[in-house]
């Protein structure tokens, strides 16, 4: 049985375009608004929903996504209501994949079992979970796949030809490249470097490859659209929150149309790449 993750690739294959995956951090800059945020995005032109678990220590995020979980915790977001916000979106959206994107800290405080239970109850489809290596498989990994979620893993410049299959190993959903060295946010992507990088994993995986961190324009989106199966953007939507947020860090009428407007502008430059990812 296939499930939300594969059966979106396979439209979007059918379309001959790339997917658009937007992240969000939950509670951000309150759970109300991020939740209004969430529902919002497929109709702005997201083809999956990477939803952040907000954590104190993001080891891997830059100041964007780290400001966005520092106000979401501040806000009072916890898991119980990161599950919460995933039950409000599915009730109004069977079809839009939805990843958990994070941290390991969050989820095995909550306690492994029943995190993965209460996230499949809840409609969740995948996990990212940035700093579980492919040696600890048996933490959560492997129990996600026995749970019938998808294990997103990361591949970077540095995953050479000998370690990537070790990382490819019981990744499920689609494979998230990253296309910088470096915290997210940090830089743009050279295109040309993605496309002989998605060229080189696929040598090892028939799943899909999508490239993340540095995307912030359309124009980098449709650029990267040519050469990978799906663009992520996170850092610049969280800086749309950011920036729509009054002086005490409010959430505004400006929040939820800043979000959608660069989600539509992107999601415009991926579909007019027009690029066969396959």
């Amino acid at each position: 049985m296939t499930g939300r993750i594969e059966r979106r690739f396979a439209a979007l294959e059918k379309e001959n375009r790339a997917a658009l995956v937007t992240f969000t951090m939950a509670g951000d800059p309150d759970y109300a608004t991020a939740v209004a945020i969430l529902k919002a995005l497929p109709k702005a032109g997201a083809d999956i929903i990477e939803l952040g678990m907000p954590f104190t220590d993001p080891m891997a995020d830059g100041p964007a996504i780290q400001a966005a979980g520092l106000r979401a915790l501040k806000a009072g977001q916890n898991m119980k209501k990161t599950l919460a916000a995933v039950r409000e979106f599915r009730a109004g959206d069977e079809a839009t994949p939805l990843v958990l994107m994070g941290y390991y800290n969050p989820i095995y405080v909550y306690g492994v079992d029943t995190f993965l239970a209460d996230a499949k109850a809840a409609g969740v489809d995948g996990l990212i979970v940035v700093d579980l290596p492919p040696e600890e498989d048996a933490e959560l990994c492997l129990p996600a796949l026995a749970t019938g979620v998808n294990f997103i893993r990361l591949a970077t410049p540095t995953t050479d030809d000998k370690r990537l299959p070790t990382v490819l190993t019981n990744t499920s959903g689609f494979v998230y490249y990253v296309s910088i060295t470096g915290i997210t946010g940090a830089a743009a992507p050279n295109p040309d470097n993605v496309k002989s990088a998605v060229e080189r994993i696929k040598r090892h995986t028939k799943l899909p490859v999508c490239v993340g961190f540095g995307v912030r324009t359309a124009e980098q989106a449709r650029a990267i659209a040519q050469g990978a199966d799906g663009v992520v953007v996170g850092s610049a939507l969280v800086e749309a929150v950011r920036q729509s947020l009054s002086p005490d860090a409010k959430s505004t009428a400006a929040t939820v149309p800043g979000v959608t407007e660069l989600v539509h502008a992107l999601a415009q430059g991926v579909r007019s790449a027009r690029a066969s990812c396959r």
